[in-house]
């Protein structure tokens, strides 16, 4: 991972709780954009659409909101049904206010294990060819 990403990912659970309060401090709805399908999220999966879920965080959506460094977890209504929610805080792949969408998004972080970069690494080089110089008078 690069030092930018290590940066932004580490800024990231400061950076979704100051979005949120900016949103409800100006009257907005505060909501995240989840990758539904990286280890340790849990969803309603019926809700999910494309692997993404947008969950409304405001507070009048939101039971018992935890919003650590790690983690964010919540109870919330889906359908009149009370249900838990756990999202990794590196799961967010956006925070923004609902009615004019500013807000910020993040990139994806690759999970541990994840394929694609190795893959990169495993490809040998293209074998270099000799440089090809003409003398132009």
């Amino acid at each position: 991972m690069a030092a930018e990403d290590t940066a932004l990912s580490s800024h990231r659970p400061y950076l979704i709780r100051a979005i949120r309060e900016w949103a409800i401090d100006n009257h907005l709805t505060p909501q995240l954009l989840v990758d539904a399908e990286l280890d340790g999220v849990e969803v309603p999966a019926e809700f999910v659409e494309e692997g993404q879920i947008v969950l409304n965080i405001s507070p009048q959506a939101v039971d018992h909101l935890e919003m650590g460094n790690e983690y964010i977890s919540f109870s919330a209504r889906f359908r009149g049904v009370s249900r838990s929610v756990l999202v990794p805080v590196d799961a967010v792949l956006a925070v923004f206010d609902r009615e004019s969408r500013q807000g910020m998004s993040f990139p994806s972080v690759p999970e541990p294990g994840d394929d694609a970069p190795a893959a990169k690494s495993e490809k040998p080089a293209a074998p270099r060819k000799k440089p090809n110089l003409k003398l132009v008078e």
